[in-house]
């Protein structure tokens, strides 16, 4: 089961009751966190979820309002009693910022990993059992969408372990871990495991405008955590400027990717009643909502 939090729904600047935008996903008791604006780990004191298992750090880009927060993070999960690395995955120039933030946190009980983003190495990268996919967004500096996958292996076929006779001491090995040994003769999974089943997906988008290639990105996902600065039709203008969407552009890009379900998120401070235009989504995408904070949802694998 995948738990997937919305800590805050804020751009910009945060609002007294509005935190900025951030996303806390929870597996196996293991955290991985995306963005961490002024003020994040207020919003996780709050949702009671702890800090020592964060074990990932996503950002989207460099501006203040995703990364500011990061310095008392870092020292939040140090007091927390973590030793373990910690990763922190981000566009090209995260050592340099990274160096920079942590002038005010300079000693931590454990060591950074810093995963730099290339637009020609769109490789997922896998830490414990997230895989993590990024895509280039369209936004005033280099920007980020990310998406989050838990793979679902094929389910264990007793009959072709029968008819190959493979002892039953190993299936549970030969199914776990994909490879087992006995008396001699190597077995693999591609031995008794069928086709990979359906596993459960997450996508999250701030600070873009809509371009064609999130189609495919997010094509399917369970979630779809997309921002909508702009609830308003008549600021699409204002939106193309700055690089932001409004909730009909989020909302057809959920439609055209047939999500599940989308999450509006990054609202502006001028949208004070985000309520009054999730129409603007809905009539374009019927499973719209908006985000709160910590508003959650667990996922889990389709039944079979």
């Amino acid at each position: 089961m995948l738990d997937i939090c919305l800590l805050g729904t804020g751009g910009m600047m945060p609002m007294p009751e509005r935190f900025l935008t951030a996303m806390l996903a929870r597996l196996n008791g293991r955290l991985l966190l995306m963005d961490c604006g002024e003020g994040t780990q207020v919003s996780m004191k709050l949702l009671g979820w702890g800090f020592k298992n964060i074990d990932i750090i996503c950002f989207t880009h460099f501006h203040a309002d995703h990364i500011s927060g990061l310095p008392g993070i870092l020292l939040t999960i140090g007091n927390a009693g973590r030793t373990e690395p910690l990763t922190l995955i981000g566009p090209v120039g995260l050592q340099y910022v990274v160096e920079g933030l942590k002038r005010i946190a300079p000693e931590l009980p454990f060591p950074l990993t810093l995963i730099e983003l290339k637009e020609d190495t769109p490789n997922p990268i896998e830490i414990n059992e997230f895989r993590i996919s990024y895509i280039l967004a369209d936004h005033m500096v280099r920007c980020y969408a990310y998406r989050i996958d838990v793979l679902r292996k094929g389910k264990f076929d007793v009959q072709r372990a029968k008819e190959q006779k493979i002892p039953k001491k190993i299936w549970s090995k030969l199914q776990k871990e994909g490879f087992a040994e006995w008396e001699g003769k190597q077995y693999t999974g591609d031995m008794v495991m069928g086709a990979e089943r359906k596993g459960i997906s997450v996508a999250y988008c701030t600070d873009s405008r809509p371009v064609d290639r999130f189609i495919s990105f997010v094509k399917n996902t369970d979630l779809f955590i997309c921002e909508g600065m702009y609830g308003e039709e008549e600021k699409k203008q204002k939106a193309i400027e700055k690089k932001h969407m409004l909730f009909s552009e989020a909302a057809r890009l959920a439609k055209q990717a047939e999500v599940s379900r989308l999450w509006l998120t990054h609202f502006s401070p001028s949208l004070q009643e985000p309520e009054i235009y999730l129409k603007n989504a809905i009539q374009i995408f019927g499973h719209a909502e908006l985000g709160e904070e910590r508003k959650t949802i667990s996922l889990d694998f389709i039944q079979e």
